[in-house]
């Protein structure tokens, strides 16, 4: 492999399938790797899902390194850091991308720093000129704006995407990608934070929904969310929260969307009773349409919704509820 090439780095954990947002980032690094004349190559680190390599080649990828280490199991930051380090410091890459999620917030500004290198997080186009610096179009205050940064002349730049970056679009030629294993010494490395309790999310992700209903502050009570669990229900969607009732206890943060929860972009967004905060906005405003229920008729959301209705939502759920699950 030569020096200088665009590189996503990538871990799945026990997912069957490459995610959207994994094939969405190759999209945007391939384009980056044909301004600036190099190869775009993958690097799984763990387990990948089966048909990785056939993504890899409609996405047109040279080459998918497997690191496959002991020290990798559940993916924790500091084996990925330490790995990743390995990795850059033996190939030098031009760019290293990531998908940005809670890990990849931690994983890039810590490998950047190992590196020596800059890092953008929240970037949402990448400007690769062949004989111009790296630019980088990023998200800046909870979406409500974009920045552009200019990298400094250095060997290798980091760049976490948001899931909105762009949408997957295979390679006008596939190709057909080498599969190498990248060999990674983790024996000394030590996860110096424990998780006590993770998490646990089963089913269909968020990320992936096409339609999604939303409840905020404006159900007024935590029994009232119900009325958003059964209207995503009956549009054959699912049900997703502001980051305020999630603080409160009325639904767990896998139902969370925005800047700090889950970054989605469905066919239909329903936002519920929420006020449109920029926040908020940055997890659904890459949606196709946005339909808004809201009685203040002067709430921040009806300036992104396609359709609004100003409203009690208590009153008016409960009829599209019943419009849902009758219609033919």
């Amino acid at each position: 492999m030569a020096h200088g090439s665009v590189v996503l780095c990538s871990w799945f954990g026990d997912a069957e399938v490459v995610p959207e947002e994994a094939l969405a980032a190759l999209t945007v690094g391939r384009n980056a790797a044909k301004s600036l004349g190099v190869d775009l190559e993958w690097i799984v680190l763990g387990p990948a899902p089966s048909g990785t390599p056939e993504m890899a080649g409609q996405q047109g990828v040279a080459v998918v390194h497997r690191v496959d280490n002991d020290g990798l199991g559940g993916a924790t930051p500091d084996a990925l850091v330490e790995a990743l380090f390995q990795f850059c410091t033996s190939r030098i890459p031009r760019l290293v991308l990531f998908c940005q999620d809670f890990e990849s917030r931690v994983v890039a500004p810590r490998l950047a720093g190992r590196i020596s290198a800059g890092v953008v997080m929240n970037g949402v186009e990448i400007n690769a000129p062949a004989e111009a610096p790296l630019r980088v179009t990023a998200s800046a205050y909870g979406g409500d704006t974009r920045v552009v940064y200019e990298f400094a002349d250095a060997p290798t730049s980091l760049v976490a995407l948001q899931a909105n970056a762009g949408l997957p679009e295979a390679a006008e030629t596939p190709s057909s990608p080498s599969v190498e294993d990248f060999s990674t010494d983790l024996s000394g490395q030590v996860e110096r934070v424990r998780v006590i309790e993770a998490a646990q999310s089963v089913g269909p992700r968020l990320e992936e929904a096409e339609i999604i209903v939303s409840g905020g502050r404006g159900l007024g009570s935590p029994d009232n969310y119900k009325w958003v669990e059964e209207l995503a229900e009956a549009l054959g969607g699912m049900a997703g929260a502001s980051r305020p009732i999630v603080d409160e206890g009325w639904t767990d943060s896998s139902h969370q969307v925005g800047l700090t929860g889950r970054i989605t972009r469905p066919a239909l967004y329903v936002a519920v009773g929420i006020s449109g905060a920029s926040q908020h906005m940055a997890g659904c405003g890459a949606a196709k349409n946005i339909v808004a229920i809201n009685k203040d008729p002067d709430a921040a959301i009806f300036r992104y919704a396609r359709y609004g209705v100003v409203g009690d939502c208590l009153e008016i759920l409960p009829e599209l509820i019943r419009a849902a699950r009758n219609r033919s």
